[in-house]
């Protein structure tokens, strides 16, 4: 490893699925290349991808091919031009689900060197607490944890937080509020998280941004077209892109952070 690197590592979870999670995920990506950086989305939902479905794709190969002798250069699918490219995985392989250290170590050294090659790397991770979603939550440099208003989601991102905290020492999430109907929703759904969070973890939570419930976001999905080139000036699509300058500015202040490796795990 090299102290040279430049990419800035985010983890996009959840405590529990139907949060919007994966679309939020592909629609900041778009986002931030909007901004003109350079990004690889990575789909770590290993085993139940659908990244690939949300942009009406079918690659020839996925990440259970780096296991073999295929190179991650050849895996990657180019979303637009200039460098944003979609690293799919696999979707009905159980036997991603579990992989071992040995395996993840074989895996994220092939993927390593790609990473380093742009701005962002953004991994959208599987819903829950298993330890592969775990493993990969604790290895970016930032994690983002998507919630919506309902109570289910709260009580599963701080089950979420929770055990990433006390079993992995992570201290660094940023909160997105998702399908909110207002602002004042979202702001009551962030606090009554970070009150949590503060209490039993003594632990801050920060507050990122939130998106609009939009139902052009739905349209999209039906159409397999990523939101912001769906729908470009929807509400939903102008909440992503706020987000996406915060986190291309929080990227600049954070040059320390960003030094080490994308994926190596972290107590920062």
């Amino acid at each position: 490893m090299t102290d040279s690197n430049t990419t800035f590592s985010i983890s996009v979870a959840s405590g529990k699925g139907g949060v919007g999670k994966t679309n939020l995920a592909l629609n900041l990506g778009f986002a931030l290349h909007e901004l003109g950086q350079t990004l690889v989305l990575l789909d770590a939902d290993l085993g139940l991808a659908n990244l690939d479905v949300l942009l009406g794709l079918s690659p020839d190969k996925n990440i259970q091919d780096l296991l073999g002798d295929t190179s991650a250069e050849s895996v990657v699918v180019p979303l637009a031009k200039d460098g944003f490219v979609f690293l799919p995985s696999a979707s009905g392989v159980a036997e991603l689900v579990e992989l071992d250290e040995d395996v993840q170590s074989l895996l994220l050294g092939k993927l390593d060197a790609l990473f380093r090659q742009y701005d962002y790397l953004i991994l959208d991770l599987g819903a829950g607490i298993s330890p592969t979603v775990l493993s990969f939550a604790a290895m970016p440099q930032e994690r983002i944890v998507v919630i919506t208003p309902e109570p289910t989601s709260l009580t599963d991102s701080y089950a979420l937080i929770k055990v990433l905290c006390t079993q992995h020492q992570i201290r660094n999430f940023q909160i997105i509020v998702n399908m909110a109907e207002s602002e004042k929703e979202a702001k009551n759904a962030f606090t009554r998280l970070a009150q949590a969070c503060e209490h039993f973890l003594n632990l801050p939570v920060n507050f990122l941004g939130m998106v609009h419930r939009d139902p052009m976001v739905t349209e999209s999905v039906r159409h397999q077209v990523p939101l912001l080139k769906f729908a470009p000036n929807c509400q939903a699509a102008r909440d992503i892109r706020e987000i996406a300058r915060k986190i291309s500015e929080r990227r600049n202040r954070l040059k320390d952070l960003i030094a080490r490796s994308p994926i190596l795990k972290s107590s920062v």
